[in-house]
């Protein structure tokens, strides 16, 4: 009998920002639960209503979030994929304060130390992920951007490395480019845009 190579079986985020909700209902009505957005007006106008009525649905912020977005966020959305600095830390924390939740944290490593990119270095990770526990936030995983021109099963396994360091359950990396070698290395959830709904215009 032939050795099969074992996969993950990560959980799909469909990637839904600059698509209108015609779209996505299809999803929504076969059942899919898990999607991204990267921009929170966006995301307030297309999702607040259908939420309020599907409470199964999950919504992931995964795109840069700003201080003064924070209360809008913690609000909305389930998870946030981008927590990258003590500062944007503790204003999630005193949002869900406000209004009694908790999302679930991942924190964004800037793995290929790219200085465009957002994230924090490999080297303060233990130090931020320290942090959101003593405020009481719940990480559940760390999230990467890979460099979009190199080996990205490279950059993966060292995510897979480090998040094992940490004993987080849930690790954020793939999309629709390189979502086999991110489910080769551990992930746990894909962010899937363009596979699903098709190119953006």
């Amino acid at each position: 009998m032939e050795n099969l190579e074992v996969f993950n079986l990560p959980k799909i985020i469909a990637v839904s920002k600059t698509f209108k909700m015609d779209k996505i209902l299809p999803l929504i009505d076969h059942g899919h639960v898990d999607f991204g957005e990267n921009k929170i007006q966006e995301a307030v106008d297309k999702w607040a209503e259908i939420k309020s009525k599907n409470l199964n649905i999950k919504l992931h912020m995964i795109g840069k979030l700003q201080s003064n977005k924070v209360k809008f966020a913690v609000k909305l959305f389930d998870y946030i994929h981008s927590v990258d600095s003590e500062k944007l830390a503790k204003k999630i924390a005193d949002e869900q304060n406000k209004v009694n939740k908790r999302v679930k944290i991942f924190i964004q490593v800037n793995i290929g130390d790219e200085e465009q990119k957002s994230g924090v270095k490999k080297t303060v990770v233990n130090d931020l992920i320290l942090y959101c526990k003593k405020i009481n936030l719940d990480v559940v995983g760390l999230m990467c951007l890979p460099p979009a021109d190199d080996n990205s099963s490279f950059y993966f396994n060292e995510m897979n490395l480090l998040n094992k360091s940490f004993g987080l359950s849930e690790l954020s990396m793939g999309m629709s480019s390189d979502y086999l070698e991110a489910s080769k290395n551990s992930s746990t959830y894909l962010r899937i845009g363009s596979s699903i709904f098709g190119e953006r215009i």
